[in-house]
C-alpha cells in the first residue's frame, strides 16, 4: 500500500519528534491487511508476545500470553487485545512499515496490532518512542495531551503506566485508514467506538544514554587486560597524603576515556548491539548448513531472495572501499563486489542478486552465512 500527497519534507521538519499530526486516510486504496481472527490465533502461540487488557468497575487489568484458545468466549464488556512483532508474521502487516522508511530502518521496532470491544482501551498513558498508529477496521477515538517526564503522576498499577490528571488538548475519531503520529513522552487515550476495532501501531525505537554507556562500557571492559593499570612513575612528594591529587584524577579520568573513544570501535559495537534481533525466531534456520553449489546454481538462474522479516538488516561505511554489514548481530567486513551487495540487501525486503556475481566466491559465501543463520532465504515459489 502506497501513501499518496505525502510531504515528507514537511513532515520532518514541522511534527517529526515535536507535535503529533493527524493525517486523514492518505492511502492510495486502504485495506486492512489482517484478519481478527488471525490475530487471536496469534496470541495464543507461545512465541508470540501479546497482552489483554480487560476493564472492570475498579479500573483496568492485564494479564500476558500466551492465551487459552477459549480464553476470547468467556469475555464479557470492554477489553483489548495488543500484539507484539505482528510484521513478524504477516507480509500484508509488514507491509505497512515501506511508506515510513523515510525513518532509517535502524529506528524501527515493530508493528504492534490491538484489537479492541466497544470502550476497550489501555488507558491515558505516554511511550518513549515515536508511534504511527494506523486505523484498520472499525473506529478509535484517539484523545491527545501534553508532553509527559519523569516526575508526570502515574496511578498505582503494576503492569499499566496510566496517567493520573490526563487533559486532551486533542480530540479526534478515526476512520479506517486514518494514521494519528505521537511523537515520544506525549500523552494519548485511544477508546474503540464500536466492537471490531483494530489499530496497527508502527513503533520506532531510541536507545537511551543509559543504555549506550552501559552496553559500550561492558564491551570495552572485557577486552581490558589486567595488566592495563594506573601508573604514576613521576610521582612527586605531597604536602597532605590524603588528597587525591589533580594529576591523578586527571590521568584515571584519561585512562577512562580513552578506553571509551574510538569511534571506529564504538560504530561497529553500535552496529551488532542495534542489529540484535527482538525475539530468538529460528523459523527460517536450516536444519543443515546450505550448499554453495547450490547457492551459486540459484543465483545464477535469478532466484530472488527473501529477508526474514524477523531479522534486522543495517550497514555503516567504513572509509570509501569497506562497508560493515549487520545482521541480527553479527557483522560482515564487506569490500568491492560485497559492498554493493550489502548496500542492496539493506535496501529492502527482497533481491534479485545479478548473475555474474554467482562466480564469486566471497558473494556465495555472505549469503550462504545468512541463509545458515536464518536471515536470508531463496524465493523459489512452490
Amino acid at each position: 500500500m502506497q501513501i499518496r500527497d505525502f510531504d515528507v519534507d514537511l513532515f520532518l521538519r514541522e511534527y517529526w519528534q515535536k507535535r503529533p499530526l493527524l493525517i486523514r486516510n492518505p492511502w492510495n486504496a486502504w485495506r486492512n491487511p489482517l484478519d481478527p481472527d488471525e490475530l487471536a490465533g496469534l496470541a495464543c502461540e507461545e512465541d508470540v508476545e501479546s497482552r489483554l487488557v480487560t476493564r472492570y468497575a475498579g479500573g483496568l487489568a492485564m494479564e500476558s500470553g500466551p492465551l487459552a484458545e477459549d480464553r476470547f468466549s468467556k469475555l464479557n464488556g470492554s477489553w483489548t487485545l495488543l500484539v507484539q512483532a505482528v510484521d513478524h508474521h504477516s507480509p500484508e502487516v509488514a507491509g505497512l512499515i515501506e511508506p515510513f522508511r523515510f525513518v532509517p530502518d535502524w529506528r524501527i521496532d515493530d508493528v504492534m496490532v490491538s484489537y479492541a470491544t466497544d470502550g476497550g482501551g489501555v488507558g491515558p498513558h505516554f511511550d518513549q518512542y515515536d508511534v504511527f498508529l494506523v486505523q484498520g477496521l472499525g473506529q478509535r477515538r484517539w484523545r491527545v495531551g501534553p508532553r509527559c517526564d519523569a516526575a508526570t503522576p502515574l496511578l498505582p498499577h503494576d503492569d499499566l503506566r496510566l496517567i493520573v490528571d490526563f487533559e486532551a488538548t486533542g480530540d479526534w475519531i478515526l476512520e479506517p485508514g486514518d494514521i494519528l503520529y505521537v511523537p515520544p513522552c506525549f500523552a494519548h487515550d485511544g477508546v474503540a467506538v464500536g466492537d471490531d476495532c483494530m489499530t496497527y501501531s508502527i513503533g520506532f525505537r531510541a536507545p537511551s544514554r543509559a543504555e549506550l554507556v552501559e552496553g559500550w562500557c561492558e564491551h570495552q571492559v572485557d577486552g581490558l587486560g589486567d595488566e592495563d593499570r594506573y601508573a604514576d612513575p613521576d610521582l612527586p612528594i605531597q604536602s597532605n597524603p590524603g588528597e587525591i591529587a589533580a594529576p591523578a584524577i586527571d590521568r584515571l579520568h584519561a585512562m577512562v576515556m580513552e578506553a571509551l573513544s574510538d569511534r571506529d570501535a564504538f560504530a561497529r559495537w553500535f552496529g551488532l548491539h542495534n542489529s540484535l534481533p527482538k525475539y530468538a525466531e529460528t523459523d527460517w534456520r536450516p536444519e543443515e548448513a546450505v550448499d554453495t553449489q547450490e547457492v551459486r546454481g540459484l543465483l545464477a538462474q535469478g532466484v530472488p531472495l527473501s529477508r526474514n522479516p524477523a531479522s534486522r538488516f543495517s550497514f555503516i561505511r567504513q572509509g570509501e572501499q569497506v562497508i560493515l554489514l549487520f545482521v541480527d548481530g553479527h557483522c560482515f567486513d564487506c569490500a568491492g563486489d560485497l559492498a554493493g551487495l550489502a548496500e542492496k540487501l539493506c535496501a529492502g525486503s527482497s533481491l534479485v542478486v545479478d548473475p555474474g556475481l554467482s562466480a564469486s566466491a566471497e558473494v556465495i559465501g555472505l549469503i550462504a552465512a545468512l541463509i545458515d543463520q536464518g536471515s536470508l532465504a531463496f524465493d523459489e515459489g512452490d
